[in-house]
């Protein structure tokens, strides 16, 4: 089998007044670089490269340089290709938009590979530990006008929604106001969370800074975040700063978690072995791929450190993290596994994304429970309407 064909595709869908805030940038649109290979055989596997940013760079990046670095070959030689693509942009491009761009490559390598063989991707990671995992709601952004960023009353309304909508488990932002006014914003989504909860139980809950502060300030939230009963305060300081994370680490209690911008298995060995986090969050789409997520996730339980993926994108993103997630055991292993705890767990972003919504034939849902089912297809286990992706292509 030979790659015969490599397309990237950058998809656009403006926001209108659906538009919000987190504490670096303002979302007014979704956006996502999607790669479309065609195999001698006729199989064609699809991937998705890069976060948030505009997706040119990824695509030119895939469509200039990898392109033609990978026709001619298998593309069941997933690492091999890896290593080869990673060897070639060393000198250059260790971190960022060509990490992205190998990143989509390799997912849609992955996705030829399980149709190849009939098998789902999480079946060639070596078999899955579950075939539906609990999804934990990524909201609580910064919405409307400046005037309505502190508005609780509106935050509260909005978790509100997620619990009925069956999530047993929220995520929201802090870092754009005040340390006053982010913390009543905490103290109120958690007031929702607890009147919803059953008696004696209370729903897993996580805050998000998006590196938002400096270290000393990064505890004195964190503190405060302490008495609210959070399981994690993910990017407390900016991700340059080993040293900020370490003793924002060793002086909170809370669990400390980041790695939705660090690329490859090099960036995650530092952050470990310099004691800056307690749950690394690769992100299949930037960090590498499925090939450098299963290699970081090895890494990461050798030294005691919990995976629980970031996932931001098109409903690409989210079956690559479902595969990836349903291959990763309880760690460490009990007999009876609790999301958070030693179960991972699925970020299912609740903001406005057609192409998270509308890219997949059947896409991908939340069960009333609270979870959602491992795709159990060839490959990735997806349709990928085209439709959609002319209809958000460049016009």
């Amino acid at each position: 089998m030979k790659i015969v064909d490599v397309r990237s595709y950058t998809l656009k869908s403006p926001l209108g007044d659906q538009g919000f805030y987190a504490s670096q940038e303002s979302f007014s649109e979704r956006s996502s670089c999607l790669v479309r290979i065609e195999t001698d055989t006729g199989l064609v596997g699809w991937g998705e490269g890069g976060l948030w940013g505009a997706p040119e760079p990824v695509a030119a990046m895939i469509d200039h340089v990898l392109t033609p670095r990978i026709i001619g070959h298998n593309p069941l030689h997933m690492d091999v290709i890896w290593e080869r693509l990673y060897a070639h942009i060393r000198d250059w491009g260790r971190q960022g938009t060509a990490v992205e761009a190998i990143s989509g490559v390799d997912i849609a390598c992955w996705d030829i590979a399980g149709q190849a063989l009939q098998q789902p991707i999480h079946a060639l990671l070596g078999g899955a530990y579950r075939d539906r995992v609990q999804s934990y709601a990524t909201g609580g952004y910064y919405k409307g006008g400046p005037e309505r960023w502190a508005d609780t009353g509106l935050l509260k309304e909005e978790v509100a929604r997620h619990l009925d909508n069956g999530f047993r488990a929220l995520k929201i932002k802090v870092g754009l106001l005040s340390v006053a006014e982010d913390l009543a914003r905490v103290k109120a989504a958690r007031q929702v969370l607890d009147e919803c909860a059953p008696s004696g139980t209370r729903f897993p809950y996580m805050v998000d800074a998006n590196h938002a502060y400096p270290p000393h300030i990064a505890i004195t939230v964190g503190r405060g975040l302490e008495e609210e009963g959070v399981l994690w305060f993910e990017e407390p300081v900016i991700p340059e700063d080993r040293k900020g994370y370490r003793q924002v680490a060793e002086t909170l209690d809370v669990a400390i978690a980041a790695g939705e911008c660090e690329h490859t298995r090099y960036c995650f060995r530092d952050l470990i072995l310099d004691g800056c986090i307690d749950i690394a969050q690769p992100d299949i789409c930037g960090t590498g791929g499925i090939s450098e997520a299963v290699k970081i996730a090895t890494l990461a339980r050798t030294f005691g450190v919990q995976v629980i993926p970031h996932v931001w994108g098109s409903g690409i993103a989210l079956a690559a993290a479902l595969h990836f997630i349903a291959s990763l055991p309880p760690s460490p292993h009990s007999a009876n596994p609790l999301p958070a705890l030693n179960e991972p767990m699925l970020e299912f972003d609740r903001n406005p994304n057609p192409l998270r919504d509308t890219l997949l034939r059947d896409p991908i849902a939340l069960e009333d429970d609270g979870t959602v089912r491992i795709p159990q297809g060839p490959g990735l286990g997806i349709s990928v309407d085209e439709d959609v992706v002319a209809q958000f292509g460049p016009k």
